[in-house]
């Protein structure tokens, strides 16, 4: 019988190599109201995150860019999570987000609002790895304080 954590690692190893290999919110947004760059000088991986929106709803999102595995998985599923929220919602599961890579919040009950990100979680024992999950979600913070 597999163990919670050889779940996670297989949950992990399929979700990541799914949205990697074809990321389904990877293109440009004709109807972007706001841009944002995200670089991790690092290891190189670099994106620009595009977001439309309306009346403080994410209607759309796309994103640009190249990286690892890890961190184009991460902007894909993020962008899956984050359309159709308002910026408030966005903003919440994305601290979120960062609160689970830091290990500050681990019940997975706590997390399961991530939907598909929560099998990023292990994520966080791997250091190295760290910035790549999470430059995404601080290009949405940081697209989204300008959006204010």
């Amino acid at each position: 019988m597999p163990t919670e954590n050889t779940a996670l690692g297989d949950l992990y190893t399929e979700v990541i190599g799914e949205h990697s290999r074809s990321p389904e919110n990877k293109g440009e947004l004709a109807a972007a109201t706001v841009r944002e760059r995200g670089h991790n000088p690092s290891c190189g991986d670099e994106i620009t995150l595009e977001l439309q929106i309306e009346n403080g709803i994410i209607k759309d999102a796309a994103f640009t860019g190249v990286g690892c595995a890890i961190s184009q998985a991460s902007t894909d599923i993020m962008i899956d999570l984050m359309r159709g929220k308002t910026v408030e919602e966005a903003q919440r599961l994305a601290q979120l987000f960062t609160s689970m890579i830091k290990r500050e919040v681990t019940d997975d009950a706590a997390l399961e609002e991530l939907d598909e990100a929560i099998a990023l979680k292990n994520i966080s024992n791997m250091p190295a790895r760290v910035k790549c999950a999470v430059l995404a979600w601080h290009t949405l913070e940081d697209v989204l304080k300008k959006d204010r």
